[in-house]
């Protein structure tokens, strides 16, 4: 991209306000970009950091932070990502399991590396000044670097160990997921190809790790002036500025920046024409946030919500047209949540559900067309192992053939007569009662529907044996929480009714703020819910 279009802005990062308050932009074209993760690399390799060194990377979404991404990957060096929202114990976990010989990061992650005992490192890097945390400073290293010197790029195969990322831990803790170079290669084409995106077009960054993928599609990355930690409390006038200011035209948001940002939007009357398409991701995004973030876009853009996971992304893909168009309306009659078609290059499988491992796939193991059961992926974006875990490997791997793996995604589903998945939730979340075994998302779907309802959450109690009672956690919108809560109570009870799935829930608890993800902020964190109601 440095070469087919050196002088298109890269990437854009807010740097403060003038007097005016108007935002003062950073930026770097294709061509710096490139040039400057050449630099780091010769000033890294220098330095001691090699080809195949897992580096952790604690830098927060700015010119350094895609800097220093690109140029692990020239050298040939393993990045680690762990998100520091995770919580601290998972997060030490983590970089254990992970064994990183190298650490990257700004002055608060390394006082958190000091205070906290994380692994010892063999290279201590500090992006900003240096403080006494050791290594060297990011400036100094490149400042030994003439501006005549010449780095070589490491000659990587599609095999080749090129990152470990680690999920969010929402269903079990934190795994580290196994990137190769092919990996990252497969999912840059699936997404050009399933989204259309072209070399010139503008990104809104809400989210640092798929905000990487805008270079390598051509397209300039605009940082947004938010705390990405922190999507559902994002200033929606800051995520319009930046739309307005650039011409963005795709957006990746999570289900919780987009109810924000649309709640806004659709009570100011904005328009935001520039945007073709929005993705989101992370968790279920609810039919009333894509209606409401609709009306402030273009009669051709969409909001599309792919279904996928750290593991294995893109897997399927559905625009917002048509979930308001029909598939929203059976979500709430109790189907499930439609996630789409199998995108290009991809293949989807149902199994019976079960929790043993399974070492091999047989096509007896696949359940009948609307059948509910665990899905199953297998494609060149599905990563072959976990970093460390052989037993979660074990338990979410499959081999088939020719040494080509499946991944068993822990979600359950089922197809329809048209082709379309249907997400029915996490196969660790399903509830085991008297009368069945009861899914979250179809459940939930119908109590949704609730027009003072924000999002509900299915958990199960505890009982005798391996039988569960199921209770149904309430989050109620923030204009609805002065109502009376026994008529609510006895609204959701009747709209239960309605659905024989749901007519055995009879225990509705109030939650004043479901716990989520730190991730998304929006993927709900059933395990914490099931002990609040515990007692």
């Amino acid at each position: 991209m440095g070469e087919r279009q050196p002088h298109t802005l890269g990437v854009v990062f807010p740097e403060g306000r003038d007097a005016a308050g108007r935002v003062a932009y950073t930026h770097l074209t294709y061509r710096q970009l490139n040039r400057e993760s050449d630099r780091l690399a010769l000033a890294l390799t220098e330095y001691g950091i090699g080809r195949g060194m897992r580096t952790v990377l604690m830098v927060k979404p700015c010119l350094e932070f895609f800097a220093l991404t690109f140029t692990l990957f020239k050298m040939g060096a393993v990045p680690v990502f762990v998100d520091p929202g995770m919580g601290l114990k998972s997060l030490k976990t983590c970089l254990e399991e992970a064994e990183p010989e190298a650490f990257i990061g700004i002055p608060k992650a390394h006082i958190a590396r000091l205070l906290l005992r994380w692994p010892r490192f063999q290279k201590l890097v500090t992006v900003g000044s240096k403080k006494g945390w050791g290594g060297a400073t990011l400036a100094d290293l490149r400042a030994r670097i003439g501006p005549d010197d010449v780095f070589s790029m490491a000659r990587t195969a599609a095999d080749d160990l090129a990152a470990i990322l680690f999920t969010s831990g929402s269903t079990g803790p934190p795994k580290g997921a196994v990137y190769t170079h092919g990996t990252f290669d497969a999912q840059v084409r699936l997404l050009k190809n399933t989204y259309d995106i072209q070399p010139g077009e503008v990104d809104l960054a809400t989210f640092p790790l798929f905000a990487l993928f805008a270079p390598a599609l051509g397209m300039t990355a605009i940082v947004p002036d938010m705390d990405a930690t922190r999507p559902a409390e994002v200033d929606p006038t800051k995520i319009i500025e930046a739309i307005e200011n650039f011409g963005v035209t795709n957006m990746f948001g999570s289900p919780a920046l987009l109810n924000t940002v649309g709640r806004f939007g659709a009570a100011k009357g904005i328009q935001c024409g520039s945007l073709k398409r929005i993705i989101s991701a992370g968790a279920p995004v609810s039919a009333e946030i894509l209606r409401r973030f609709s009306q402030m876009l273009p009669d051709h853009a969409q909001i599309f919500t792919p279904y996928g996971a750290t593991e294995s992304l893109p897997v399927c893909n559905i625009g917002s047209k048509e979930i308001l168009g029909g598939t929203a309306e059976a979500t709430a009659q109790g189907k499930g949540v439609c996630v789409g078609r199998p995108v290009e290059e991809m293949e989807v499988r149902i199994m019976r559900i079960s929790d043993e491992p399974v070492a091999e796939w047989h096509p007896d193991l696949e359940v009948a067309s609307g059948e509910i059961g665990e899905v199953v992926v297998r494609g060149p974006v599905v990563t072959r192992k976990y970093f460390n875990r052989d037993q979660a490997t074990k338990l979410h791997k499959m081999v088939d053939g020719d040494d080509i793996i499946r991944h068993r995604m822990g979600d359950l589903g089922y197809f329809d007569g048209k082709g379309r998945l249907w997400f029915c939730g996490r196969k660790a979340h399903r509830v085991h009662t008297e009368s069945g075994t009861l899914y979250t998302v179809p459940v939930e779907g119908v109590f949704n529907a609730h027009p003072d309802v924000f999002r509900t959450a299915l958990v199960g109690k505890a009982g005798e044996g391996n039988v569960q009672t199921p209770v149904l956690c309430v989050e109620l919108e923030k204009g609805s929480v002065s109502r009376n809560r026994d008529k609510i109570v006895a609204e959701l009870l009747e709209l239960g009714s309605r659905h024989e799935h749901t007519r055995t829930i009879r225990d509705i608890r109030f939650i004043s703020a479901f716990p989520v993800d730190i991730r998304h902020n929006a993927k709900i964190f059933r395990e914490k819910l099931a002990l609040q109601v515990a007692g």
